[in-house]
């Protein structure tokens, strides 16, 4: 039998590195795939820590990143555990809902036709 603590974890530990699970990515990629047809993006690249999971946004490879995606499950009960930070490390924008962060980048795709 396996003995577990409250928080869901065994013997109260926390897990080694906090990652993205499979919904969270299928978000991300989707606003990802519609910036890379858009000319925007090029590149990207998943960071998985102890303490957050970043998915960084490059326009080219050799680059610092335009965008950081972060999920920080210790925030999940104040500000939300997830957050779109700028290349100068500005929040740009945090919440508990994934979608409705992304909803910042989305507004670099509406663009003026005249």
């Amino acid at each position: 039998m396996n003995m577990q603590t409250p928080s869901g974890y065994p013997h109260g530990s926390a897990p080694a590195q906090v990652a993205f699970d499979r919904r969270e990515l299928s978000v991300i990629l989707s606003v990802y795939g519609r910036m890379v047809a858009a000319g925007e993006w090029r590149d990207y690249g998943i960071s998985c820590l102890r303490d957050m999971a970043v998915f960084s946004v490059f326009r080219r490879t050799a680059e610092h990143p335009l965008y950081r995606i972060e999920k920080r499950p210790r925030l999940r009960g104040k500000q939300g555990q997830y957050a779109v930070v700028g290349m100068d490390g500005q929040i740009l924008k945090r919440g508990h809902d994934l979608k409705t962060v992304l909803r910042v980048l989305e507004r670099k795709l509406i663009r003026v036709v005249e």
